[in-house]
């Protein structure tokens, strides 16, 4: 991998989903790139396709079409010899820190676990290694006996934290890490999570539905809607000036610690296209109160609107 290349690139990658009615167009067309060392933001509605793009990248669901490289290499459909020694470099972190464990494993096991898939610890210092992992997330080293019920949410999810870099991983795909935890548990554990990123030189790919969550730990925010990437910027210019009418529309629904502040409340209109039907030409016109004829006949590409900023509407052509 060149100085100047991402760490991951992804290109108009498409997922598609067959079901008896039709085929379900989870993703459709979503591109970007990750630099190393920092965050992207991906953030929408449930169904946007978030976690969609996130289970592919680390290989959980395959792509009908596109490109994803990791450091310079070609993961999308390659073969298992291949992807074998990259699946350590990239780790997921699950919403549901209670489903993703095994309740039948102990906190040891857990850890361990990875390290004896890759080999990177011999069988006599694993349990050294887990009683590391366990300090860098901030859990005493005694709990690695217990088992996944014995733990609250946070806890629960920094086991989840400490099993992903157990292989020492340089991207950690993050699927909403903190939208099961209490408000005062997810600043804990977002601040973990930076802290990790500092020391570690960790890249992370952040999926959330919060824009406040977002708003703290990316570097940059790409928002999706239906499956496609409408707006992407860096997070100052995103919250500060948003460009796309859905992102604006999400942003005015984000509370505020001024309650007497005047606020435009963009309320939008019905619900989301289906992505088994989705509209013909700008997928968000249903619901878009700037809709004009041209967004049914043709699909919006993403445009500079300022420096690093683009954007999916007409209304910028």
């Amino acid at each position: 991998m060149s100085a100047a290349e991402p760490l991951l690139s992804v290109r108009d990658l498409r997922v598609h989903v067959p079901l008896e009615g039709g085929t379900v167009r989870a993703v459709d067309g979503v591109s970007f790139d990750l630099p190393g060392g920092s965050t992207l933001g991906l953030v929408g509605e449930s169904g946007s396709g978030k976690s969609t793009v996130a289970r592919t990248v680390v290989g959980l669901n395959r792509p009908v079409a596109g490109s994803i490289r990791l450091a310079g290499q070609e993961i999308a459909g390659a073969a298992e010899r291949v992807l074998a020694p990259l699946r350590r470099h990239v780790q997921m972190v699950f919403q549901d820190p209670y489903a993703s464990l095994n309740p039948r494993m102990t906190v040891a096991s857990a850890v361990a676990e990875p390290l004896h898939i890759h080999g990177l610890v011999p069988a006599a210092g694993a349990d050294a290694e887990v009683c590391r992992l366990l300090e860098l997330v901030g859990l005493d080293p005694s709990m690695r006996r217990r088992y996944p019920h014995e733990f609250s949410g946070g806890p629960r999810q920094r086991i989840g934290i400490a099993r992903a870099l157990a292989v020492q991983p340089r991207l950690l795909l993050l699927d909403e890490p903190v939208s099961a935890l209490d408000v005062s548990v997810q600043a804990q554990v977002l601040n973990l999570l930076e802290d990790l990123k500092a020391r570690l030189g960790l890249t992370y790919l952040f999926i959330a539905h919060n824009l406040a969550v977002v708003r703290h730990v990316s570097d940059r925010v790409a928002v999706l809607y239906l499956g496609r990437i409408v707006e992407v910027a860096s997070r100052d210019d995103l919250y500060a000036q948003p460009q796309h009418p859905y992102t604006q529309a999400l942003l005015s629904a984000v509370p505020v610690a001024e309650p007497g502040r005047p606020r435009t409340r963009l309320a939008l209109k019905g619900e989301p296209a289906s992505p088994i039907t989705p509209p013909s030409g700008c997928v968000f016109r249903t619901r878009c109160p700037q809709a004009v004829a041209v967004c049914a006949e043709q699909v919006p590409a993403l445009r500079p609107v300022g420096a690093g900023h683009v954007s999916a509407c007409h209304w910028h052509g």
